[in-house]
């Protein structure tokens, strides 16, 4: 596999604002980018605002913007300044050789991931913890989720929530599905937690920084204790993280929202272990990696390989059966893409149990995870567990 290229941009800007200064960032951005913020512009193409986060999206002569970055240098409510990217759902290729047989997983009641994080003997259920999925939308119609509360909304212009890809609907699946559908095994971590499903990825699975970050604003808006996220960008090594999720990270850490994203699937082991990709090389984003059942880490997983993006915990990324869009139902998948809301569901069960948000609910993750006989830099703390 080779090195990626550098990141696709869409050619707009993402601009982070002093916290307690956002209007007048904006005026000062519109003096520059010219544009009148109090026009009703706020939501087009030429300017979006996050005011959860503190972060504006806008359309401007990038040598303009590029003069408002450096708040170090130049004081005032413009802090940052950073092209926006294009971003892509997680999910690994099917294997092109069989996956090493498993250890006799028995799935009949639920999956090997459930059994493998604990979930199974676990007295948690996620009932009264809100959790945002921000992927690829929702299929509405999906008979094994009838009669539970699921917020949506979509961030891609042109589409509704409904899941035209598929990779949401698995995700939400593994985070938060049921433990006794229809058709078993049963498939959801945090059964009984409320569901927030936001679509910032297309129905071809990619999106921008734009739309996940609205995605961020909404879920913290509305009192999400975790947001799992199993998309990003493939990046070179070396490659520094985005300061302005980094910030965003913060903030939302300190509302009580922890954020959790996929390491990336960039990797072919043992050959070359890539780094791990954005957004999830931020130090405030939980980086998971993916293990398969017999606890060996993925061939594709991204790891620890520059000094930059670290992996913190893994979880069941190989191989992983949950909800799909119609008329499908149900499907297996590959990826640290299936990992994160593994890892994501744990979150909220610990949430459940102990009250713990933000800061503190990191560390007790992190803190209980179970070592396994692998590099720190391949799965972090290790093997993530519910309570």
């Amino acid at each position: 596999m080779t090195e990626p290229a550098e990141v696709e941009t869409t050619g707009r800007f993402l601009v982070l604002l002093q916290e307690d200064a956002i209007e007048e960032g904006l005026a000062e951005l519109g003096a520059i980018a010219g544009f009148d913020p109090n026009t009703g512009e706020i939501g087009s193409d030429t300017l979006q605002v996050f005011p959860q986060l503190g972060v504006a999206v806008v359309s401007g002569d990038p040598a303009l913007l590029a003069g408002l970055n450096g708040a170090a240098e130049r004081p005032g409510p413009v802090q940052i300044v950073e092209p926006e990217r294009v971003v892509h759902a997680f999910d690994a290729a099917p294997a092109e050789e069989p996956e090493e047989p498993g250890q006799a997983a028995d799935e009949s009641v639920l999956t090997w991931g459930l059994q493998a994080v604990g979930a199974d003997v676990s007295t948690a259920t996620g009932k009264g913890v809100k959790i945002a999925v921000l992927d690829t939308g929702w299929e509405k119609d999906h008979p094994d989720f009838t009669g539970r509360a699921i917020t949506t909304k979509s961030f891609i212009a042109g589409e509704d929530v409904q899941d035209g890809h598929g990779h949401g609907t698995h995700c939400i699946g593994t985070a938060a599905g049921p433990r006794k559908p229809a058709t078993p095994p049963g498939y959801g971590v945090a059964h009984e937690a409320e569901i927030f499903a936001g679509k910032v990825l297309s129905n071809a699975g990619s999106g921008s920084d734009g739309g996940i970050l609205g995605g961020i604003d909404w879920a913290v808006a509305n009192g999400c204790a975790i947001i799992s996220m199993s998309l990003g960008a493939d990046v070179p090594a070396g490659t520094p993280y985005s300061q302005i999720y980094e910030t965003v990270a913060q903030r939302a850490m300190a509302k009580g929202t922890l954020i959790i994203a996929a390491a990336g699937n960039a990797s072919s082991r043992p050959a070359r272990i890539a780094p791990v990709g954005h957004p999830a090389r931020c130090p405030s984003i939980i980086a998971v990696a993916a293990i398969d059942v017999n606890r060996a880490i993925a061939s594709f997983s991204s790891g620890s390989a520059d000094k930059i993006g670290q992996i913190d915990i893994c979880a069941p990324g190989v191989d992983v059966h949950s909800s799909f869009k119609l008329p499908e139902k149900y499907r297996r998948l590959r990826g640290t893409s299936m990992a994160t809301p593994h890892v994501a569901g744990v979150a909220v069960l610990i949430a459940e149990k102990t009250g713990a948000r933000g800061y503190e609910l990191w560390a007790r993750l992190a803190g209980t995870a179970q070592r396994l006989p692998l590099p720190s830099t391949d799965i972090g703390t290790g093997l993530v567990q519910a309570p």
